[in-house]
């Protein structure tokens, strides 16, 4: 899909559709007088109300140049925001779509500023490009090819383009990891998986290493090689590395994706309803593969290094039980009380991998715990840390990237819960706190490294269509990943 920028005013732009936004006082965040026009017209006729989401179509509009004006409502005028912008820009690509409409033009809104207007209406435009039907044999070709933002008036040009540039760079990579996720287990293996990484690496210039079962061994990654004893399928371990020449050796981020390609639970399984969405329990993964194309192409000076934890969690004869005492990375005992809390395991080897290749501060990505829905729902990331100045930093991202995520606690006292009788700690602390003391267990293996973990099990797939994007894989994450990495350093690249 092409994306340009038009200072011509929206009246004039020769366009099948024209999308223009209405606030709830029924005004436009434009100045265009015939569309202005055109509007009063049908707030003079109580059609149209301004709120979010809202669609009011005029065909064949009389004195301007757009074949079709669709007036979408933006919601309250004092609220809107780049984030309400972006969802906004998506919805108006979905709607498009569904009427077979190939290309129209987004009138940004002037209240903005121009070059983050145009970056945020862009993510939001492409993001709402995505299609979840691939496996369909009636599947139609509904893609867009050419969107125009269009503002007139003194906006830096070339500023705005840079910006619609690293707009598409931001939700392509958000949309390769919701085509990972949205894979089923019988296309996506953890071998896939990790060709997939190794794929992205070479057209981006990263360095990627691949191994198998024998290089666990060889690392004694006795957890991550416990979830993998049951599996079919060989598990993989993945680095990928950014590592400009300008950049500092210090600081070096470390991202941290759990990759479970099909979750049964294992010994301890899974109820049959629903189990077929543990399809997407390699979110983390996939997050962190978006993010490495992301941060390759942008080009922060700054040493990032990634390591995804790849296998399935299967139920077979060689399982590890219920019971059984496994040993990390770090030499760290673990006792197993529940194989369904596999994801911690080999996020507990990913951990100690990524410090021994020198991360000096580290992420982890997981559908990790239920816990987190109970806690959260689907509307935030739950948020765990031990350093806070590293997690306000992370904050700042997620603002300026609107991504909803939500601290929790991580108190001493949930240790407790994962103290072991007979090993140094176990892999759930019970029923009560689940998430935290999920993040609790992570926390013993990052040693005093500054670490974030989000636990994005709510929020990684969407369980009903919203306006701007399908109900499936979201991608979440991201855009405040790849926003951090560029802060880093300490200087916005």
């Amino acid at each position: 899909m092409k994306i340009e920028f038009s200072s011509a005013h929206h009246s004039h732009t020769e366009t099948e559709l024209l999308v223009a936004l209405v606030t709830d006082d029924q005004s436009p965040l434009f100045a265009d007088p015939p569309i202005e026009k055109l509007l009063a017209s049908l707030t003079a006729a109580s059609d149209i109300t301004g709120k979010f989401g809202e669609t009011v179509w005029l065909l064949s509009p009389a004195g301007v140049s757009p074949k079709r004006i669709l007036f979408l409502g933006a919601g309250k005028r004092d609220k809107f925001c780049l984030t309400e912008l972006r969802k906004l820009a998506g919805a108006a690509a979905r709607i498009a779509k569904t009427r077979k409409i190939k290309s129209f033009a987004f009138a940004l809104p002037g209240l903005l500023e121009a070059p983050a207007a145009a970056q945020a209406a862009t993510e939001g435009i492409v993001t709402g490009n995505f299609d979840v039907d691939i496996y369909r044999t009636d599947r139609k070709d509904q893609q867009l090819t050419e969107v125009t933002l269009s503002l007139p008036g003194e906006a830096d040009a070339k500023a705005v383009e840079a910006a619609i540039a690293q707009g598409v760079i931001l939700a392509e990579s958000q949309n390769l990891t919701r085509s990972l996720a949205l894979e089923p287990s019988n296309f996506m293996t953890p071998a896939i998986l990790a060709d997939r990484a190794r794929a992205m690496c070479a057209e981006t210039g990263l360095a990627c290493e691949v191994y198998g079962p024998d290089k666990l061994k060889e690392l004694k990654m006795g957890a991550f090689l416990s979830v993998a004893q049951g599996a079919g399928e060989e598990p993989r371990l993945v680095v990928m590395r950014y590592e400009p020449a300008s950049a500092p050796a210090t600081p070096v981020l470390g991202l941290v994706g759990k990759g479970i390609t099909f979750d049964t639970g294992g010994i301890s399984i899974k109820p049959a309803d629903g189990m077929e969405k543990m399809k997407y329990d390699m979110c983390g993964a996939a997050t962190m593969i978006g993010a490495m194309r992301a941060i390759a192409l942008l080009k922060p000076n700054v040493r990032v290094i990634s390591i995804l934890c790849c296998t399935q969690n299967m139920p077979d004869g060689k399982a590890q039980n219920p019971g059984d005492v496994q040993f990390a990375m770090n030499g760290k005992s673990i006792e197993v009380i529940n194989t369904d809390a596999e994801g911690r395991l080999v996020l507990a080897d990913g951990l100690c991998y990524a410090r021994q290749l020198g991360a000096t501060h580290l992420i982890d990505a997981a559908t990790l715990t239920g816990a987190v829905v109970v806690a959260l729902g689907y509307h935030n990331v739950g948020v765990f840390t031990n350093n806070e100045d590293f997690a306000d930093a992370f904050t700042d991202s997620t603002i300026r990237t609107g991504e909803k995520m939500w601290r929790m606690p991580i108190d001493q006292d949930y240790f407790d819960h994962i103290r072991s009788e007979i090993a140094d700690i176990k892999n759930t602390g019970g029923r009560w706190g689940g998430a935290i003391t999920a993040a609790m267990f992570l926390k013993e293996f990052v040693d005093d490294k500054p670490w974030i973990h989000l636990d994005i099990a709510g929020t990684a797939w969407l369980e009903e269509n919203k306006d701007w994007m399908p109900k499936g894989p979201s991608g979440v994450a991201v855009r405040s990943l790849v926003d951090f990495a560029r802060h880093f350093a300490g200087t916005p690249q």
